[in-house]
């Protein structure tokens, strides 16, 4: 990409800048010099150094300025397309885009680059349903559990997906419970106790961590830690009550209930979580046939649907074992896995395919079908970047599905600033996020490249990746108008209890009062007593002329920079935000400054004595579209659990470090940089650059 090197301007600036540089602009020209591209290269350079600081308005600045010295120079549309992206007003940026793209070749790496930065944020932008009821599911991979005659793993029969992209897999065949990262990599093994696990088939895991192990032919359960680490058995082989005889599927209820399926004894056993037996149920009965080959099990809302491969139906009951009915009777080839996905369906793995089930209604909606002859699919799970990975018995391999939209539209990969100041040791942070705007965890060094010009880097090392970071930052925004100044105790209370849960975990960057004027309140995060009147405020803080949008914007600006992790809880009253609300920025710009730069949005809503507060369509709007949540200050379990979940939010943040090759002439040559990530049959790539220290 050597017109990202040697822009036209930049070409006049290297000509004139070591005989002129200092001059008078007169002087430069007498001299020969291009002076408008002197000028524009200068605020270019400013402009880049500025965007690498995360200072968006200072870089608009700077390229519209370089813009006025050269109109048509399109490595300065390009990168002030950026600017106004990362500053949440994408129309402005497409239009900067589109500028650029007409004075590429159509054909050229730049041109291919921002028509795919069109696409992605042009997408984005229309309205989007995350229950796309025509979403269909391929095959893009898989992990083989033998390759070049060495056995990683043997005949899957159960997974279980971890919210860092990781993969627990139950390999029945060579007696083990192995963990694969996002590229099929075996990172852990757990082969049980002393003598070992016996057959081990299906994996859940408990409310607080545990990971529950079915082992077929050793007649109990096996838990394990949140690390794989075995702990104990429940339970034993045998025929009586209590006793299981080819325990297979296995399920937790909302409750933290462990309910073991039996294909030996042909029913269904309820464990507490502590392995104590509860009952039994699945038995013929006046009104129900009784199970004939219980195979599958999932457990939500008190209902428990059983499938039955040999019965080819799926049944239901409610959480004591009382038969409700049949959900599904007919159409299916040997219903086995049944798992409850994000949006409510049930995902069933039935043979050949993965089917959604709406558990409402019964209707049925395909979801993938395997062309592979040798093929028999006991279990499936969607996992933390969006694919559908599935236990492929026959076929001894764990075999990966990703939806049709994400495979056309790619990895969406944005270079989000290069750190210089060690040249000609750089930092990159990128993020990777899918067509959706979902983070992609999980990647391993395997999964980037980064070149100069086209030649890979020397030294390239992923340095962290911020899904792995333990500690979140926040900034709290205070509601001030005059409906939230009955409520200055409340919020005090709101601040003790998040800085409570915080401890340990994160830290508050900073409190800003959307007052008329946004305002940054000081405090002490150690005294309790300096937030609870940050808290507060004064009396003249209060006004029905308060601004959300300036406020919220600050509250933003704050966190860049910050940690991977980092969200703004908004302490409102849950009364609405204000005629002034959005006077200088638009909800849609807020929205996308905030999710542009990894920012989740969250509101705590204080409610007066009336209880009729509740979180207004914007809120809820800026929430979904962040990945947020509303949450009421007053519910029975306060808003620790929501504060203490900033920690394990999902990031798509990257580091990566290397050693440039490139030339500086004296630290004045603008470099290049590209990024290329590669994630089975999905990839990405963005360019960016940079200025090395002037010498």
């Amino acid at each position: 990409m050597k017109s990202l090197l040697r822009p036209s301007f930049l070409i006049a600036l290297l000509a004139v800048f070591p005989v002129c540089a200092g001059l008078p602009a007169q002087e430069s020209a007498l001299l020969g010099g291009d002076i408008d591209a002197l000028h524009a290269a200068e605020a270019f350079r400013l402009g880049v150094e500025a965007y690498n600081q995360n200072s968006f308005n200072e870089a608009i600045y700077a390229f519209e300025q370089a813009l006025s010295w050269k109109p048509d120079e399109a490595l300065i549309l390009n990168w002030l397309g950026r600017a106004y992206y990362r500053s949440g007003m994408e129309g402005i940026a497409l239009r900067q885009w589109q500028a650029a793209l007409e004075i590429y070749d159509r054909l050229s790496p730049e041109a291919v680059l921002i028509n795919s930065w069109i696409e992605h944020v042009g997408s984005r932008r229309g309205v989007f349903s995350a229950m796309n009821e025509a979403v269909r599911y391929v095959e893009i991979g898989h992990f083989p559990g033998a390759y070049d005659g060495i056995t990683s793993f043997s005949q899957p029969s159960s997974v279980l997906p971890e919210r860092d992209g990781s993969l627990w897999v139950a390999a029945y065949g060579s007696n083990e419970v192995v963990r694969l990262d996002v590229n099929g990599v075996v990172r852990y093994r757990e082969r049980g106790p002393l003598p070992g696990f016996d057959r081990p088939f299906a994996m859940a895991r408990g409310l607080d961590g545990r990971i529950y192990v079915s082992e077929f032919r050793g007649g109990r359960v096996s838990v394990l830690d949140a690390g794989g680490k075995w702990l104990s058995h429940i339970s034993s082989k045998g025929i009586v009550p209590g006793r299981l005889s080819g325990p297979a599927a296995v399920a937790i209820d909302d409750e933290g209930y462990l309910y073991v399926v039996e294909f030996g004894n042909r029913r269904v056993s309820k464990f507490d979580p502590d392995g104590a037996f509860i009952n039994s149920f699945g038995s013929k009965s006046a009104d129900f046939a009784g199970l004939l080959a219980p195979s599958g099990i999932a457990a939500r809302g008190g209902v428990v649907y059983v499938a039955d491969v040999l019965a080819k139906c799926i049944y239901s009951f409610d959480s004591n074992g009382l038969y409700l009915g049949i959900l599904i009777d007919g159409g299916l080839e040997g219903p086995e896995g049944l798992r409850f996905m994000d949006d409510g369906s049930l995902l069933v793995t039935d043979t050949r395919r993965m089917l959604a089930v709406d558990p409402e209604t019964g209707i049925v909606r395909p979801l993938s079908a395997s062309g592979n002859s040798r093929i028999r699919l006991i279990d499936g799970a969607v996992d933390a970047n969006g694919e559908l990975v599935t236990a492929n018995f026959d076929s001894n391999e764990v075999t990966v599905f990703a939806s049709m939209s994400d495979i056309a539209s790619g990895l969406f990969v944005s270079v989000d600033r290069v750190v210089s100041a060690e040249f000609p040791m750089l930092t990159v942070e990128l993020r990777v996020e899918d067509s959706r705007r979902r983070p992609i965890v999980g990647l391993d060094q395997l999964n980037f490249m980064l070149t100069e010009e086209g030649r890979p880097v020397k030294n390239q090392l992923l340095l962290e990746a911020g899904n792995a970071t333990g500690l979140a930052d926040v900034t709290i925004l205070l509601e001030r108008s005059s409906n939230a100044a009955a409520l200055r105790d409340g919020f005090a209370n709101a601040l003790r209890d998040i800085s409570a849960a915080l401890e340990g975990s994160g830290g508050i960057v900073s409190i800003i009062s959307a007052g008329e004027q946004p305002v940054r309140e000081r405090f002490n995060p150690e005294n309790p007593a300096s937030l609870a009147a940050a808290a507060r405020g004064a009396d003249a803080d209060f006004s029905r002329r308060w601004r959300f949008d300036q406020a919220l914007r600050l509250a933003a600006t704050d966190l860049l920079g910050r940690s991977p992790k980092r969200s703004i809880l908004f302490v409102c009253s849950g009364k609405g935000i204000g005629q002034l609300a959005f006077e200088q920025y638009s909800l849609s710009e807020l929205a996308a400054y905030m999710a542009n730069n990894g920012v989740i949005f969250h509101a705590i809503i204080v409610e007066d004595e009336s209880g009729a507060a509740q979180a207004g369509e914007e809120i809820r709007f800026l929430c979904a579209e962040t990945g947020g949540r509303a949450v009421r200050l007053y519910r029975p379990e306060g808003v620790a659990p929501l504060v203490k979940q900033l920690v394990s939010m999902r990031s798509g943040s990257y580091f990566l470090s290397y050693e440039s090759s490139l030339p500086t002439d004296l630290g004045r040559a603008f470099l290049p940089v590209e990024a290329e990530v590669y994630l089975l049959e999905r990839s990405g790539r963005d360019a960016a650059g940079y200025f090395p220290p002037l010498e």
